[in-house]
């Protein structure tokens, strides 16, 4: 039976996943500033932003709040360190000509979730999702033989988002998405306006120098990052998991076409054999999640039948 709203957290993961596709557009139009200066001001006018919406909701008491609690601080200031480190990497690729790469990380980012909970919080796999680890393990294989290299780019990418996902379960439902942002983006603020003086020091910005578009598209960094993250806030809370992981392969497909079909990245034959390996393994991981979660209901409607019946 279909969750009250589920119509509304569609569209609103697929708004939201169609913008983080779409990123790689909005960062080429930062050029020539590089990945740091990039990452630096995005760090720095998400939290204006973020401070902004907090006072327009009325969230401050909420915010001070968490800003006491030195678990939830601790907690994210460490996911504020792994987001800084995806953030980096995402925008390095895409500067650099590598978009199809970092498609590859968020493809394989689902993989790595799964790694982690064996790993890490010592979960039980079922057989599909061992027999999607081995493809996908597989696929790294093929792609490090044709990039004469493993995928760093795209290992860095999945395990620091698929960390940050863990990190932020420790919070779960404690931290709604604008607190989180906010305090991750206040934790990482000395760091990107430490880096933001030495460029300007050394180098000097791009930011305001480099013409209006620039300039403008560098300003609105911070409505960039926030918007899709609380588009997505608002879909998780509308969702069936198995729905919500299904909308987040939308973005990797959209980085992939642009990288592909609009920056004519090279795409030989052996690496799009490794892609096929990724997204059977995604298929397997894909079918085996809404058969878990069609079970998951059906035990669900069966201990509600149980206890309807029961002894009065």
């Amino acid at each position: 039976m279909p969750v009250r709203g589920t119509g509304t957290g569609i569209l609103l993961a697929v708004v939201a996943y169609g913008l983080w596709g779409v990123l790689p557009l909005f960062f080429l139009l930062l050029a020539p500033a590089g990945a740091v200066e990039v990452v630096a001001w995005r760090i720095v006018l998400s939290l204006l932003f973020c401070a902004v919406l907090v006072t327009v909701t009325r969230s401050w008491p909420r915010l001070l709040e968490l800003l006491r609690d030195r678990g939830v601080m601790l907690t994210l200031g460490i996911a504020g360190l792994l987001i800084l480190v995806n953030w980096l990497v995402y925008v390095f690729a895409t500067l650099s000509g590598q978009v199809v790469e970092a498609a590859l990380g968020y493809f394989t980012n689902p993989i790595v979730t799964v790694l982690l909970g064996v790993f890490v919080l010592r979960e039980r796999l079922r057989i599909a999702q061992w027999v999607a680890i081995g493809i996908s393990a597989v696929a790294v294989i093929v792609l490090a033989v044709n990039y004469g290299r493993v995928p760093i780019i795209a290992l860095a990418l999945a395990f620091s988002f698929g960390l940050y996902g863990l990190i932020k379960k420790r919070v779960g439902a404690r931290v709604d998405a604008l607190s989180g942002l906010t305090i991750e983006t206040l934790w990482l603020s000395p760091l990107a306006g430490g880096a933001l003086i030495a460029i300007a020091a050394t180098s000097g910005l791009t930011t305001g120098t480099a013409g209006l578009t620039q300039t403008l598209a560098m300003l609105s960094a911070g409505v960039v990052t926030a918007v899709p993250l609380l588009l997505f806030a608002g879909a998780a809370r509308r969702l069936p998991l198995a729905y919500l992981g299904l909308s987040q392969y939308l973005a990797p497909i959209m980085q992939f076409l642009i990288g592909v079909a609009v920056l004519h990245e090279a795409m030989p034959p052996a690496r799009w054999a490794g892609f096929a390996l990724v997204w059977i393994a995604l298929i397997v991981l894909t079918i085996d999640m809404f058969a878990a979660s069609r079970a998951a209901a059906g035990d669900a409607r069966g201990r509600a039948t149980g206890d309807a019946v029961g002894p009065v």
